[in-house]
């Protein structure tokens, strides 16, 4: 008779042990889970516009050798000024070339790594459109 109450000493600290941790584990999971929801609903609505832009990803910018060889090949295919040239986010292991072209327009020249040109975008129609 002596083992009961002894098992019965154990057992309830134990319950309100494993009670303890799942009201805190809850609670934890829960307000972390909200403020992680928070912030994902203010970054959405700050960068839904922005969205498919790759302003908002870090892209390195071109040097050296890399930088002449892609901006040469972009100039090219699309003569003009070059704006900036840099790494691409969106396409790893390519390469992106912003030229401005003597209309005013912007064209981004997407090479690969042997500076062949794989893709361009139009940029900035949207502005002479809504202008």
């Amino acid at each position: 008779m002596r083992a009961l109450p002894r098992r019965a000493a154990l057992a309830a600290p134990a319950a309100v042990l494993m009670f303890a941790l799942a009201a805190c584990g809850g609670g934890s999971d829960s307000s972390s889970g909200s403020s992680k929801s928070d912030t994902q609903q203010a970054q959405n609505a700050g960068g839904a516009e922005a969205a498919g832009d790759t302003d908002d990803k870090e892209e390195p910018p071109l040097t050296g050798d890399i930088k002449q060889k892609a901006e040469a090949a972009a100039l090219a295919a699309y003569p003009g000024t070059v704006v900036k040239s840099e790494e691409d986010a969106e396409k790893p292991g390519m390469y992106g070339v912003e030229v401005k072209q003597a209309d005013g327009t912007t064209v981004e020249v997407y090479l690969d790594k042997s500076f062949k040109v794989t893709d361009t975008k139009q940029e900035g129609t949207e502005e002479e459109d809504a202008g």
